[in-house]
């Protein structure tokens, strides 16, 4: 029977390349849990700290571009972005969502760099602060572990 679900080789290092995480302003509590989930999934994994750079922008909607450039900038061998849009009265978090969602693939396929979604998109604060380091986990390690998979993969691919 094959299993469902994710598996990451608990062998997987996060090697010797470097690692950014691109994370939005917005929500900070929340940001900061998903940051430090992010840089903890790394460091477990191997990563020095010098290995791991923390890039800001304003909100979520910049993320895309930030992370773009620092996989074109050849720095890095995957990048981890990090957001919370949380659903208001307006259908503005849709645009949102969606722009930031299709952007940060376009970019992965761009540069052929992984490029990481870790961008809470929840309906109400607690959903959010569930998926934080609360009862759902924290989406910030989960990318980080995911971008670690992401390189090791390409790496066998390629042979690099």
């Amino acid at each position: 029977m094959q299993k469902t679900g994710p598996t990451l080789d608990n062998a997987l290092s996060a090697g010797d390349g470097r690692y950014a995480i691109v994370a939005a302003r917005w929500h900070a509590e929340l940001m900061d849990a998903l940051i430090t989930g992010a840089s903890e999934a790394l460091s477990s994994r191997g990563a020095k700290e010098s290995q791991i750079d923390v890039l800001r922008v304003p909100g979520s909607f910049e993320l895309p571009l930030a992370c773009d450039q620092a996989a074109q900038s050849g720095k890095y061998v995957a990048v981890i972005a990090l957001g919370v849009v949380i659903q208001g009265e307006t259908p503005h978090h849709d645009y949102i969502n969606m722009s930031v969602a299709q952007g940060l693939m376009q970019a992965g396929q761009k540069s052929g760099i992984p490029i990481l979604f870790g961008v809470l998109t929840c309906h109400t604060m607690e959903q959010a602060l569930d998926r934080a380091g609360g009862k759902v986990g924290n989406k910030g390690e989960e990318a980080a572990l995911a971008a670690i998979e992401m390189v090791n993969l390409l790496r066998t691919i390629t042979g690099n």
